[in-house]
């Protein structure tokens, strides 16, 4: 109602709300006068000196280190503290993580997480304390807010771009198929190969893990059953995650083909690495920075008696095409 009779965005309200520096004079006092004609009561903010949880499965992978850069930004800036915590996908660790919550009174969690279990919901609920998931894994509940992307989209249009680049054989290399996400990549992938009716075989879309460990080992078994079969491999891969990715780099270089020469590759998250491998990689751009600080300033608006803006948060995705994508070599002037 602010935002809307002020003309302005909602975030511009909150930057309002919580004296952020951010915001001309002339549009703080509309808002302002436009809270006063309405009755508008503040509430006193709470998130200064808020602890925030912040869990992920695991905190050394380029994937984490992003969005903890992301909460981090934002809850310094509330003057809130941030204490980091890592699963490992082992539901242990994650009841570890709720006793810790309870031990020290955390305001509220982020939650980055494999699995949470509906009694590990219950929990945090009987707890008092709130949460939001980042990308979660399964279907959460319709009360709980969460902030992710557009993996189908973007899977999509990864695949997209290949087959306009003239690629009839290409590959997958999926996610953990419990994943949602992951599900959603391989689905948006076959989507497009569906619409260009073109044929995915058999074994071209192996699941693995978000590493480059696993990008390796779905490469190698690619290339290995090809060559036991006698067909012809892909001439373009693309992969769920930008370590996955690398991993596959890893393999085709080990048996001598080149990139993008013999197979062009294509990632997808765009980790500040993708733009130094070489050749660059191609990839799809997962703004993690952005779920990250919408993930934090959803938990604060919360933490300070704020409903949230919204409960599902789906952030865009964009292709972003560098030196590991070109034409298949028959495509290809001479």
């Amino acid at each position: 109602m602010i935002a809307s009779e002020a003309g302005v965005s909602v975030s511009t309200v909150s930057k309002v709300l919580n004296a952020r520096a951010d915001v001309s004079t002339e549009t703080k006092e509309r808002v302002e006068e436009v809270m006063d004609r309405l009755g508008y009561q503040r509430r006193p903010a709470r998130r200064r000196g808020a602890v925030v949880d912040l869990v992920l499965n695991e905190l050394d992978s380029l994937w984490s280190v992003e969005i903890i850069r992301g909460v981090d930004e934002v809850l310094h800036e509330a003057g809130a503290s941030m204490v980091l915590s890592a699963v490992h996908g082992r539901s242990a660790d994650t009841r570890e993580w709720i006793d810790q919550i309870a031990a020290r009174r955390s305001n509220g969690a982020i939650l980055v997480v494999s699995d949470l279990t509906a009694q590990q919901r219950k929990r945090l609920a009987a707890l008092e304390v709130p949460f939001v998931l980042v990308d979660p894994v399964g279907q959460a509940d319709a009360l709980v807010p969460t902030v992710g992307a557009t993996n189908w989209a973007g899977a999509m249009s990864a695949a997209q771009h290949l087959i306009g680049l003239g690629h009839t054989r290409i590959a997958h290399l999926a996610g953990p198929r419990q994943v949602l996400c992951s599900r959603a990549r391989a689905d948006g992938f076959r989507a497009a190969m569906e619409a260009a009716e073109l044929p995915v075989p058999d074994g071209w879309v192996p699941y693995g893990e978000f590493n480059d460990i696993s990008g390796r080992r779905q490469m190698d078994r690619l290339l290995d059953e090809a060559e036991a079969a006698g067909e012809q491999p892909p001439t373009a891969v693309f992969a769920a995650s930008d370590l996955q990715a690398l991993g596959a780099f890893e393999s085709l270089r080990s048996r001598g083909h080149a990139i993008p020469d013999d197979m062009s590759l294509v990632g997808f998250d765009d980790l500040p690495v993708a733009r130094w491998t070489h050749p660059s990689l191609t990839t799809v751009r997962q703004p993690l920075l952005e779920m990250a600080s919408m993930a934090a300033n959803t938990l604060l608006r919360i933490i300070d008696g704020e409903p949230a803006d919204q409960l599902r948060l789906e952030l865009a995705t964009q292709l972003v095409v560098r030196s590991s994508t070109a034409p298949p070599p028959g495509h290809r002037p001479a």
